[in-house]
């Protein structure tokens, strides 16, 4: 398992559209994807999941991966939230 931790920088929080586009990437690998956050965790594969824990600006979230092609995940999503979404 690897993890990688990131601090939301976007001022209206983890939105709708860019809980959407993680969902989308999370179904693209077969490794476990969780998004922990200070009020929970969620599944990346499930986007109420996602969209329930409310990230807000200025917060710390944690990625972890664990599977097969992990390190690979951990690159897309790194590449998605930085520079793709601006989250």
């Amino acid at each position: 398992m690897i993890s990688y931790l990131y601090q939301i920088k976007n001022p209206q929080g983890l939105h709708a559209r860019p809980a959407s586009k993680l969902f989308m990437e999370a179904g693209k690998f077969s490794s476990a994807i969780v998004l922990k956050t200070t009020k929970g965790e969620a599944d990346c594969r499930n986007l109420l999941e996602i969209m329930g824990l409310g990230a807000e600006s200025g917060e710390m979230v944690e990625f972890s991966f664990s599977g097969e092609d992990e390190d690979r995940a951990k690159a897309a999503f790194q590449k998605l939230v930085e520079d793709d979404l601006n989250l």
